[in-house]
């Protein structure tokens, strides 16, 4: 074989592996971003993001327990998105991109049963009046709420707390002409806290973060409704085990710590 044959096949050979090394490199700088697993669990796999849709009265416990649940699980990061449940329930239904849900009544996850795994309860909650700090109009109780000089502001009726709340006042032939009809329960605490409203029913976890602004009466137990929150995973999540993962945490001894210390009652 002449040389000159053998200097073309070598300058080849050496101009293919130099072809070869971006695409190895890029290969294998795909496989550092995504060599994670697909829950998310420490030792090195994809990095998942997970989308939770959320009751609005899980606004600060979530932020809490999004934080504490990252740490834990190095490669998920999770993104809350908060509004009232039937506003959730309506995304759902739209094929908004989302993995998990929790809602503030099991009626709401219960209609969206084709779209979810099997829900479980991780907290509950029950009502009180929020009034103004100082309780200036000396609210005592619901019949209270039937004062016309009062401005009362309630939730909307397909809002779980507005469903809620006409239960308690219709069980107790209260008849409130609320000022206005929010469309989730921090709407009504904003409506107090800002002074637009005397009063309005909110849970008993909205009224105790907002303490600088707002006392909460409370209901007598015979008198009030408990408040249910069911969490799932959503069947169009595209992180299925993460979304799970992270479903079954919220059940567990952290989380549930994290939802105690904000108020909220056990399952």
């Amino acid at each position: 074989m002449s040389r000159t044959l053998t200097g073309r096949r070598t300058a080849a050979a050496l101009f293919t592996a130099a072809l070869l090394v971006p695409l190895a490199t890029a290969c294998g700088s795909d496989d550092d971003k995504g060599g994670e697993n697909d829950a998310g669990t420490k030792g090195g796999g994809q990095k998942v993001k997970l989308t939770v849709l959320a009751a609005a009265s899980l606004t600060d416990v979530f932020k809490t327990a999004g934080t504490a649940y990252e740490e834990e699980h190095h490669g998920t990061k999770v993104t809350f998105s908060f509004a009232g449940s039937q506003e959730l329930a309506a995304q759902v239904r739209q094929g908004a991109p989302a993995d998990a849900l929790v809602t503030a009544d099991t009626t709401t996850m219960e209609g969206l049963r084709g779209d979810t795994g099997t829900p479980t309860v991780i907290a509950r909650n029950r009502l009180v009046i929020a009034v103004g700090e100082g309780n200036p109009h000396k609210i005592g109780g619901l019949k209270d709420l039937a004062d016309d000089k009062l401005k009362v502001v309630l939730a909307a009726p397909e809002v779980p707390v507005g469903r809620y709340s006409k239960q308690v006042l219709d069980a107790q032939k209260v008849d409130v002409k609320p000022v206005s009809q929010e469309p989730n329960v921090r709407a009504v605490l904003s409506k107090v806290e800002l002074g637009e409203a005397d009063a309005g029913l909110v849970y008993a976890t909205d009224a105790g973060s907002a303490t600088d602004k707002v006392d909460p009466v409370t209901i007598p137990d015979a008198q009030n409704a408990i408040a249910s929150y069911p969490a799932a995973a959503l069947k169009q999540s595209r992180h299925a085990d993460a979304a799970a993962a992270f479903v079954t945490w919220l059940s567990g001894p952290e989380a549930q710590k994290i939802l105690r210390d904000a108020g909220f009652q056990k399952p």
